[in-house]
């Protein structure tokens, strides 16, 4: 095992499949001179040149466009966007060229695109830089998505993500690049798409973190058990889609309780979905209302104070817990 920051282990992901595989190249505004907005790409154009790692024009659409084209030639790109705000720029070419193509062909055609994009607030970057973006992707049949909270995590799945024949939209959390983890030796490595992570074991409630949101939650289910003598499971989904539905039930069922925790709006999120799952497959196991903690539902502030308060904490979290027990 190696510790290393979250950005390096994403570094090393496409290190390795770039020398694995050659038709993997990469595409993106300041990716190769200036190393990436968040040094994700560092070194890799003096070590693979510029026919693989390419500086775009600031077009995120036609960046995107270029990807699936390329592969569906065959290619097997990587496309950095500098936030996922801005992906909303490419939305035509990612959700109704990237996400349909291979259906409207019969299967002939795939389009194996990675799409890589930092998400999230914390570093005072306002409205148009810092919001949570998985609900959106969540929504789309022939996407898959993920949302890597770890190191070894953020290597795993970019790995399983370049190799997948389907376009992955893969969200990285900007507060998690400087964060450091173990992150397992070898170059065949690989995270399954579908696989829920167990964070911590607990009997009394389940918590489901989303992004960053499994940090915290691993977090508040710490004080939990130091304040309150209330040991929470915490369940980190790593992908959306597919979605490890199974290992969450089988929490739910084992504690009787769930809150999930996620950075994005409360409407149309993805706790409402993953509430409404857990209803109709465990409805008989809760014994109180599902909890749900989400990011305020208000354009993110660019002002530190007000930031801080726009998105969840470990005591919301731990709040949001309690509650389910005075709910009986």
């Amino acid at each position: 095992m190696a510790t290393m920051r979250y950005r390096e282990a994403l570094n090393q992901a496409l290190r390795e499949e770039m020398t694995r595989d050659e038709r993997v190249f990469l595409m993106g505004e300041d990716i190769g001179v200036f190393n990436g907005a968040y040094k994700v790409t560092n070194g890799l154009l003096d070590e693979f040149g510029e026919r693989r790692v390419r500086d775009t024009p600031i077009s995120e659409n036609t960046i995107v466009g270029m990807g699936v084209g390329a592969a569906m030639l065959g290619l097997r790109p990587v496309v950095e966007l500098m936030t996922i705000n801005f992906s909303l720029l490419a939305l035509d070419q990612i959700v109704n060229h990237a996400s349909h193509i291979r259906y409207m062909f019969g299967g002939q055609v795939s389009v194996p695109l990675v799409v890589r994009m930092p998400q999230g607030a914390g570093h005072q970057l306002g409205p148009t830089h810092s919001h949570s973006w998985e609900a959106l992707y969540l929504h789309v049949p022939g996407l898959l998505v993920a949302v890597p909270s770890t190191a070894a995590d953020a290597k795993g799945l970019l790995k399983a993500a370049i190799r997948d024949e389907n376009p992955v939209v893969f969200i990285e959390h900007e507060y998690l690049y400087g964060q450091r983890g173990e992150v397992p030796d070898g170059e065949d490595v690989v995270v399954p798409f579908g696989r829920a992570a167990i964070r911590r074991e607990g009997t009394d409630v389940t918590i489901v973190g989303i992004s960053r949101m499994a940090v915290t939650a691993e977090k508040a289910a710490a004080l939990l058990s130091e304040q309150h003598e209330v040991e929470a499971e915490v369940i980190d989904p790593r992908t959306l889609r597919p979605l490890d539905l199974d290992t969450i039930l089988a929490s739910v069922r084992k504690t009787n309780r769930c809150v999930i925790v996620e950075e994005g709006w409360p409407h149309g999120g993805v706790g409402a979905n993953l509430a409404a799952l857990i209803q109709e497959q465990a409805f008989d196991d809760l014994d109180a209302p599902i909890g749900r903690v989400t990011g305020a539902d208000v354009p993110m502030p660019y002002a530190k104070n007000l930031e801080q308060i726009a998105f969840p904490h470990e005591p919301d979290v731990v709040d949001a817990v309690l509650a389910t027990f005075r709910d009986m």
